[in-house]
């Protein structure tokens, strides 16, 4: 079985469609507008807690390919945010051998993919804490109704691992606090067989060779940072350093050394990609940026934070993807950068990306997103419309109508304001939410404070019913 069979997340995959949702009045005031269609529960509700927030996650890592074995010890920086005797994380598959709170062993047991961990005192709303948990073993996806997700093998020999945990495989590698709107801090150290490489999320701080015959590689990245855009990946690679200058932060590449030529010339355009966002969307967020090309094939790139991964087939030699290679540049600012308060509002993510990419082919002179954009809804209106992709329903994360027809509702809004204020929304909308998490409802509000108009009638029926609507015309 290949990787594109066990990570199936398509966005070009359209999935069953979602039952109807019942109308609600309740998020209809902000706005003046009509009313919506917001869920009042979360997507996944059995991941992570309400009762801390993670400030830092510091993952020490020793990987041996040869067995697959993983050891590791995660010490978890963490603040309570009620008054609570439990804290739960999140850990799919692997042995727990301890657990300390503060330095004080605790008890703990497993139950459904948690870790319950007793504390021996009441911890109080705001206390700080810190958890070591140690745990072993063999890990692997997560099985989830869109796939095997999270952790995974690559290489013919299997020597080398990847990680794509969007949207709930980041217990298959380390415990964690499970919420897409829970960032914090990263430090990675990883332990591998000399020979082996390791990447990881941020930048590289100390690697140096050891006596037993093993390397170590420490990574750190200030985030704020979701756990399911945590990544590590370990092989042996070839690497591409972008010259200082070029982009607006350091840029690195890796991918396997038979991928050499193909993978230089597919991802020469990042620097020019990262330029041209950043004057549409305003700062880089982050310290660096790179892509990691695995020896495997992916149903579709993943946009780890400042580290996307691409599969083997996505590197051609002749840009074949490169719209691909835009859209996870763009998803640093949308979707990681400004992320999530839950999954039902994936749009924000995919159909940011998604008019990103015509952006780029706009800039580059070739389509205009106008024309892209009549494409993409004629396409949109021969299809059934069952969706209403501000809450498509868990089921439906990544249909690929979500994507489109959240990229035509950006265009709608663009054709509607003018160019000046929609990408001053943009901007702004990065600006104010910067390493935070947002809703729909929130970028409703915020777009029609910069417009200076209701918006409501416009972007109503794009976000929260089923019929499709008509695009205005290009002025």
């Amino acid at each position: 079985m290949t990787l594109r069979e066990r990570f199936p997340c398509s966005r070009r995959t359209v999935l069953t469609a979602a039952a109807a949702l019942p109308l609600t009045a309740a998020a209809a005031a902000d706005t003046g507008g009509p009313a919506r269609f917001p869920s009042t529960e979360r997507y996944f509700p059995r991941q992570g807690s309400d009762g801390h927030r993670t400030l830092a996650y510091d993952l020490r890592l020793a990987y041996d390919p040869e067995r697959a074995w993983l050891d590791g010890h995660a010490r978890i920086e963490a603040v309570a945010v009620e008054r609570t005797g439990r804290i739960a994380l999140d850990l799919a598959k692997l042995k727990v051998g301890s657990v300390e709170l503060d330095g004080e062993a605790v008890a703990f047991h497993r139950r459904d993919g948690k870790i319950l961990i007793t504390a021996p005192r009441e911890l109080a709303p705001a206390q700080p804490f810190a958890l070591d948990v140690r745990y072993s073993g063999r890990p692997a996806p997560v099985h989830t109704s869109f796939g095997p997700i999270g952790w995974d093998r690559t290489g013919d020999d299997h020597d080398g691992t990847l990680v794509a945990s969007q949207p709930v495989g980041a217990p298959s590698w380390f415990p964690c606090n499970d919420r897409p709107d829970d960032k914090a801090a990263y430090t990675f150290t990883v332990t591998v067989p000399r020979g082996h490489q390791v990447l990881a999320n941020g930048t590289l701080q100390d690697h140096r060779e050891l006596d037993d015959g093993t390397a170590r590689w420490t990574y750190h990245h200030p985030g704020p940072m979701a756990p399911y855009l945590a990544a590590v990946y370990t092989g042996r690679f070839l690497h591409t350093t972008v010259p200082d200058g070029h982009a607006p932060v350091p840029v690195r590449n890796a991918y396997p050394a038979d991928l050499a030529e193909e993978a230089r010339h597919d991802l020469a355009r990042q620097p020019e990609m990262l330029r041209a966002f950043t004057e549409l969307f305003g700062p880089y967020p982050f310290e660096a940026y790179g892509a990691v090309v695995v020896d495997a094939e992916l149903a579709e790139p993943v946009e780890n934070q400042t580290l996307s991964v691409f599969g083997s087939n996505h590197m051609d030699g002749q840009r074949g993807s490169e719209t691909l290679v835009a859209h996870e540049i763009a998803h640093q600012w949308f979707g990681n950068s400004v992320g999530l308060s839950d999954w039902q509002h994936i749009w924000l993510n995919e159909g940011f990306a998604t008019y990103a990419e015509w952006l780029w082919s706009e800039h580059i002179d070739e389509d205009d997103a106008d024309t892209l954009a009549r494409e993409a809804w004629a396409d949109l209106a021969g299809r059934r419309q069952t969706l209403r992709i501000a809450d498509p329903g868990h089921r439906h994360l990544f249909d690929d109508r979500i994507y489109v027809r959240g990229a035509c509702t950006l265009h709608a809004l663009r054709l509607a304001v003018g160019d000046d204020r929609f990408f001053t929304v943009l901007r702004s909308w990065h600006e104010v939410h910067r390493g935070g998490s947002a809703d729909t409802e929130m970028f409703l509000r915020h777009a029609e404070r910069v417009a200076g108009r209701p918006l409501g009638d416009l972007l109503h029926p794009w976000l929260y019913e089923k019929a499709l609507p008509a695009l205005l015309a290009t002025p």
